[in-house]
């Protein structure tokens, strides 16, 4: 008996019985709404005994009530679920509450949930009780919310589990059913349809393969009725025995697909092994029929495990014979190949990932597709006889076939009457009428590129004189609209019964995206990618060039100019990549128009450029002509509304065959005077004078030292901690290179990191910190058990970017020392990463691969294409320095919050750096970032340091 007891004092609740549940929090229920999902608003108790105790939803008057449930049978232990329903409308509103028996959405695999009845009955706090009403596949009870009325529902379970509750409009809940029955008897009458034509086949057609396939489908048909709730109503059986047939259906389902695979194949011709093994396998599936009379769940889970199991093993199988040249496993391939698809979105949809309330009629809809594939594939195997299957056909029509498979376009010249024939595709692709290729060979030369036409006239020539040989030429033909389409012509003679050719045939092959890439690699090869300028390469050629004729003819004097941005770093920390691009663009194009056509004008590194002045030989002009340079160039550009304001440093190296025997020696010279030119600030021009060569020295020597300064231990590795803003813990550290230089003592990254770059003693740098900061890591590990771990950042260069093997080196240090997955994470800037998104994109997958953690650094200094932010997988963003120095407190908070917002929506972590005092921290918190680094949590640490701010006594393993 189920009885509502109205309980106003907690005092008289607490004498009557049971402690009361908490108050359920109520769903408003809309009036247009025709669906609301309630299986994530429910409260689920169980252990209650055979009563419940639980406080209503506050009511339109506010007061919390409280009422108490009996059970069905006295001494029972159900499982309840609590919900409550408002309706604020003044109208009646009349729902169904729908908990279907079986879902197989959520259902698992090991001990899947097979269904049964779900609820036993449910009682209202107020108003009129729920109604059942009849419904093979659902317990639906019909509820009646009066006007403004707050209503909570005890719910007494059959089952500990509810996979869904929904609650419904009525039309819309008998227009779903409509509807899913309609496709629900389409599914079983091509299903059934499908067995009985492959049975009557089977009857017609002895083979071995058609009682498979029939069984397999009768099966598949079994399991669509048992899941579409017909096999209850032919043969009136429960909900809960519905779990029996369902667990005896997917076995023998696995049981058919293993039959047909063995038959369809072929295996026990194959290898008398798997006759043993299929054997073996069928036996133990059969005994899970058995099985499943008692026990349903483990029967079922078994079943999908091995339908999984023969998928997979199939498909290598599959895969295996048709590369030893199986014809029938070649035919199985495109249907096996979406049956492993198949089973994969089982497996997620049994898992629960896709949980769409379609996905379920979907997928056996799919399995009979799948059945009917099988059955074409069988068909096609056993009847064709006498056509392209057997090889019943000449060697011309096989090439025949296989041209028309390749897509080329035919070229046949009669030599004889002087014709040609193509195919019409090259004349429609051309933009001709049709004929208009066809006639003798003289008339191809009008639409051969000009450059070709000599070529084409001999290869044809050659071929008719020696009587023999082929022809593999490309040539360009001129098409209607005025551009030109690359054909690569592969031909061989025809030679007549007298021994001259009679034919030339062949085809034409369109090459133009191959030539277009070609020719864009070789352009990218010698120019810069962002400017379109030479790069170092062709600068260096034309130079060598320039002192040839400088040597050959003493009044041709060239001059290297070296350019150079004052402060550009400083620029796009300020302002973003984006606008560094658009300067370097400006600073190009007003260099360009300053030059003569016979200077050149190069990009030689990133906020540098040089110059060959070969127009100029007077020293007084070429001093005007850098003034006038330096003048144009820092004029300001103006980017998003923003003026920055520019300068640029000259240096000058004048001809002088002493000192400049080498194209190097000339540059260099340049590179000098512009240094001395930045120095006090910039923005000056300085002609290069021999005594400068001496800070040139120091620079080779401070660059020498630096080759040596790993192997004599001078570089230390630094950390600086990173705080997670909620409990103000350590949760990792960025590392932090110094050079502990014996005679000028310690000295910043800023100042030999620059040097490591142009050098390339970066990557032996940055591999340094990566293998210390991973054995750091590991003690760590090792010495706390903390959860999650703590990590550690590690920056990478654009050189190691670009070297193929980053890789192999993460590879190797996270082979050596084991560190917890992610906890190792590569710090690569915004910038970097998209300069080649599609190239970042697989080198930072296999990276994760590996098992690296991935950080994002300067996020939201430059621009970045989201699609290809999405891709990355990365695992945290660092939010660039520039945003915390934002002078506007109000705009800096709108601008972290965005970033940090957009951080999280990608599934991104995020750091801010910058943190330099205790409010900067509480405004980090408060937008909600995880972690923030800077100055407020102390200054970089060293190893010894680091230990003990962490805690880890244990020393890290060489």
């Amino acid at each position: 008996m189920l009885r509502s007891v109205l309980l106003l004092l907690p005092l008289l609740a607490a004498l009557l019985g049971p402690r009361p549940a908490g108050a359920v929090e109520s769903v408003r229920v809309p009036p247009d709404a025709q669906a609301i999902d309630l299986t994530h608003w429910v409260e689920n108790y169980s252990n209650q005994g055979d009563r419940i105790q639980v406080s209503t939803a506050p009511g339109s008057d506010g007061i919390v009530r409280r009422i108490e449930v009996q059970a069905r049978e006295p001494g029972a232990h159900p499982a309840w679920i609590v919900f409550a329903l408002t309706n604020d409308t003044d109208e009646q509103i009349e729902r169904l509450i729908v908990a279907p028996h079986f879902r197989l959405v959520g259902s698992g695999v090991i001990w899947p949930d097979l269904g049964s009845e779900r609820i036993a009955g449910i009682t209202a706090s107020q108003g009129i009780p729920p109604e059942k009403e009849e419904s093979d596949d659902a317990d639906v009870f019909r509820l009646t919310l009066d006007p403004g009325a707050t209503v909570t529902y005890v719910a007494e379970l059959k089952t500990p589990k509810l996979p869904q509750l929904y609650l419904w409009e009525p039309d819309a809940y008998k227009d779903k059913t409509t509807g899913l029955t309609l496709y629900k008897g389409i599914v079983i009458g091509i299903a059934g349809l499908l067995a009985l034509f492959l049975t009557i086949v089977f009857v017609v057609k002895g083979a071995v393969i058609f009682p498979a396939a029939a069984a397999l489908a009768w099966a598949v048909l079994a399991y669509v009725s048992i899941d579409f709730g017909f096999w209850s109503k032919i043969f009136g059986t429960e909900a809960n025995a519905d779990r029996i047939w369902r667990a005896g259906a997917e076995t023998v389902l696995a049981a058919t697909l293993v039959v047909f695979l063995f038959a369809y194949l072929n295996l026990g011709r194959w290898h008398v092994r798997a006759s043993h093994i299929a054997g073996v396998w069928l036996a133990f599936l059969l005994a899970l029929v058995g099985l499943a009379v008692y026990d349903p769940p483990i029967a079922a889970g078994i079943a999908r495990i091995s339908l999984a199991t023969t998928a997979a093993v199939g498909f290598i199988l599959v895969i295996y014979l048709a590369t030893h040249g199986v014809e029938r496993a070649v035919m199985l391939i495109p249907t096996w190949l979406l049956l492993v698809i198949w089973v994969v979105a089982a497996a997620f949809i049994v898992n629960g990932s896709i949980a769409n309330d379609l996905a379920s009629p979907a997928l056996l809809g799919g399995l009979v597709l799948l059945v009917m594939l099988i059955g074409f594939t069988i068909m096609q195997s056993a009847f064709a006889a006498g056509g392209v299957a057997h090889g019943a056909i000449s060697d011309v029509e096989r090439k025949a076939l296989a041209l028309t498979g390749a897509n080329d376009v035919i070229y046949d010249w009669d030599v004889v009457n002087d014709q040609i024939y193509v195919s019409p595709e090259i004349e429609e692709q051309l933009g001709m009428r049709r004929g208009d290729l066809e006639g003798p060979a003289s008339s191809w030369l009008s639409l051969l590129h000009p450059m070709e036409r000599d070529r084409y006239r001999a290869c044809l020539d050659t071929v008719l004189q020696q009587r023999r040989g082929r022809i593999s030429q490309d040539f360009r033909l001129h098409a209607s609209d005025g551009n030109y389409f690359w054909f690569r012509l592969r031909a061989r003679p025809v030679v007549g019964p007298d021994g001259d050719v009679v034919r030339l045939v062949g085809t034409l092959t369109d090459v133009t995206d191959q030539k277009n890439a070609f020719e864009r690699l070789l352009h990218d090869a010698v120019h810069d990618n962002l400017t379109g300028l030479p790069n170092r390469e062709i600068f260096f050629d034309r130079l060598e060039l320039a002192l040839l004729h400088a040597e050959a003819e003493p009044d041709k004097r060239p001059t290297a100019l070296c350019v150079d941005i004052d402060r550009f770093n400083r620029i796009i920390q300020t302002v973003g990549a984006s606008a560094g691009d658009s300067i370097l663009l400006t600073v190009a194009r007003r260099l360009g128009r300053l030059l003569q056509p016979r200077d050149t004008l190069a990009r030689i590194s990133g906020d540098t450029f040089a110059v060959i002045l070969a127009s100029q030989a007077d020293t007084e002009q070429i001093v005007q002509l850098a003034d006038r340079i330096r003048r144009t160039v820092s004029t300001p550009v103006t980017f998003a509304n923003h003026e920055i304001p520019l300068s640029v440093s000259i240096g000058v190296a004048l001809y002088d065959p002493q000192w400049h025997p080498k194209r190097e020696d000339m540059l260099k010279d340049a590179e000098i005077a512009m240094r001395y030119a930045k120095r006090d600030g910039g923005g000056k021009i300085e002609v290069f004078r021999p005594s400068m060569r001496s800070q040139g020295a120091n620079r080779q020597a401070m660059e020498s030292e630096l080759r040596r300064a790993l192997e004599r231990d001078e570089i230390k590795l630094f950390f600086q901690p990173i705080v997670r803003l909620d409990d103000r813990t350590v949760a990792g550290f960025e590392t932090i290179l110094r050079w502990q230089h014996p005679r000028m003592g310690r000295i910043d990254a800023s100042e030999f990191v620059p040097l490591a770059e142009e050098t390339g003693q970066i990557v032996d740098l940055s591999l340094f910190a990566m293998h210390r900061a991973a054995r750091e890591l590991a003690a760590w590990q090792k010495a706390l058990d903390v959860n999650p771990p703590i990590f550690a950042c590690v920056g990478i260069s654009s050189r190691q970017v670009l070297r193929h093997d980053l890789i192999a080196d993460v590879k190797n240090i996270l082979t050596r020392v084991s560190v917890l997955p992610g906890s190792l994470k590569l710090e690569l800037s915004e910038a970097l990463v998209m300069e080649n998104p599609e190239y970042s994109a697989q080198m930072l997958g296999r990276l994760k691969e590996l098992g690296a953690g991935l950080s994002l650094t300067d996020f939201g200094a430059g621009y970045s294409s989201l699609a290809y932010l999405q891709r990355f997988p990365i695992d945290m963003i660092k939010v660039d320095r520039a945003f915390v120095r934002h002078d506007a407190q109000t705009n800096r908070a709108a601008m972290l919050r965005s970033l940090v917002t957009l951080a999280h929506d990608f599934g991104m972590e995020a750091i801010v750096e910058g943190a330099e005092n205790e409010s900067d921290v509480i405004e980090f918190s408060q937008i909600g970032c995880e972690y923030a680094l800077g100055f407020a949590f102390g200054p970089p640490l060293s190893v010894a340091d680091a230990r003990k701010l962490v805690g880890a006594a244990a020393e890290p393993v060489s």
